[in-house]
């Protein structure tokens, strides 16, 4: 059975989580506090280093979180486009509402499982960027479509056998509303997915045009997976998708679908400049352009891949992004003047993309911060980060470290719940992830 979905049932399913208590499941949140409602404890506005949370624990900065959802919320504004940023970054539908408050068009989501969360948290508008298959999985789409009348959803297409199990699942569910598709143009020769020519994709679409289950919506793509990325060849890449959008309007392939808007969408998080200026490029077609951005990161940004990778890099005046993560670990062992170890590791930290980054110590009575001057992190266990410290570096046993992450999306999925603290450590809220 669909679930009743819609603004008035997210803000009941996000009050329900104020309402959830604490306890064990929660990593680095107060012992004393096991018991009170996230709310309860968010109404304490208890201090991250003075008030008992305990090491390791992942925090997210309050202000940095809000300048990254302004930031991008203009930029989108600016550049005429709208903006489905990636869900699968934080899995937080409390951060979904938020984006959406500053403007998001919707969610963009990788698998079923996230738009069940999505869903259930009432996101009335969805864009998954993966082809859908699964029979279970378009079963219970279908169930939800017909139930909301409201309910948008978009998915990738890239291949005929595709759009044939699509279609036989939907039949066989007894679908009524089809299922808006948009066909994927691979990136190039060993990308990740995507069908990798202009006929491929016309092919495509004709199968999509043989079913009464499905409707072309438009075309989509992502421009992270051009090989041996640059500018240029990013920028070539993505006028190939523009161009595709165009041949497929010219051809009436949007023609008698009842469509109201022709989807085209890109961007991930180190190239959505070049989307805006290609973008800005589509001419007129035969209806109106939804002009869909798909940037995730953002929410957090880092201080390792996407620090470097940004978009802002190039574009300074646009403004930048703040990384939002630290990381708060403890020193547990010191055992030489080189060495130091402290109580986070692979289980708290992401670290597929790079090791954390030492950043401020804080001593154990939570006093002021000072730099991690000669500090850096050599390596992670499982639940140890290896410190490497130099002559410089004043540290000891029971001292807090503050650490940078990379990755934000590997950074989220390790913690179910985040404090969100201003720059003097008051937690003013709980981050709920759903993993």
């Amino acid at each position: 059975m669909a679930l009743d979905n819609g603004p008035v049932h997210g803000r009941e399913a996000l009050a329900e989580l104020a309402g959830e208590r604490v306890d064990h499941r929660f990593k680095g949140l107060p012992p004393d506090a096991y018991g009170l409602t996230l709310a309860e404890l968010a109404g304490q506005r208890r201090n991250l280093f003075t008030d008992g949370f305990a090491t390791p624990v992942l925090a997210l900065s309050a202000e940095r979180l809000e300048h990254n959802l302004r930031l991008m919320e203009t930029y989108a504004a600016r550049h005429g486009l709208a903006f489905a940023p990636h869900g699968k970054t934080s899995m937080a539908p409390q951060l979904f509402h938020r984006q959406i408050e500053h403007g998001a068009w919707g969610i963009t989501l990788a698998v079923p499982h996230q738009v069940w969360v999505a869903r259930a948290f009432g996101i009335g508008r969805i864009f998954l960027a993966n082809e859908l298959v699964d029979a279970a999985a378009l079963r219970r789409l279908a169930a939800e479509l017909d139930a909301d009348p409201e309910f948008r959803f978009v998915c990738y297409v890239d291949s005929v056998r595709g759009v044939e199990l699509m279609d036989a699942a939907l039949t066989a569910a007894g679908a009524a509303r089809p299922v808006d598709v948009v066909v994927e143009l691979g990136a190039g020769e060993g990308a990740r997915t995507g069908a990798r020519t202009e006929a491929d994709c016309a092919a495509v679409a004709d199968a999509v045009a043989g079913t009464r289950t499905l409707r072309l919506a438009g075309v989509a793509g992502y421009e992270g997976e051009v090989p041996d990325a640059d500018p240029e060849r990013v920028h070539a890449w993505l006028r190939r998708l523009v161009a595709l959008a165009v041949d497929f309007d010219k051809a009436g392939r949007f023609d008698g679908t009842g469509l109201e808007e022709i989807v085209l969408s890109a961007g991930g998080s180190a190239w959505f400049d070049a989307v805006a200026d290609v973008f800005a490029e589509v001419p007129g077609l035969s209806l109106p352009v939804l002009k869909l951005l798909r940037s995730g990161a953002y929410v957090s940004h880092d201080d390792g891949h996407y620090r470097e990778v940004t978009p802002f890099n190039r574009v300074p005046a646009e403004g930048a992004l703040e990384p939002a993560f630290r990381l708060w670990t403890q020193v547990v062992s010191r055992p030489s003047a080189e060495q130091a170890f402290a109580n986070a590791g692979k289980r708290d930290a992401a670290y597929d993309l790079d090791l954390p980054f030492a950043q401020v110590v804080r001593t154990a009575d939570g006093g002021p911060e000072r730099p991690a001057a000669g500090i850096a992190v050599s390596g992670l266990s499982d639940q140890h980060a290896w410190l490497r410290t130099g002559p410089e570096a004043e540290l000891e046993v029971g001292d807090w470290v503050g650490l940078g992450l990379s990755h934000p999306c590997t950074s989220f999925d390790k913690w179910q719940l985040i404090p969100v603290a201003e720059a003097d450590g008051t937690v003013v809220d709980y981050i709920r992830t759903f993993f």
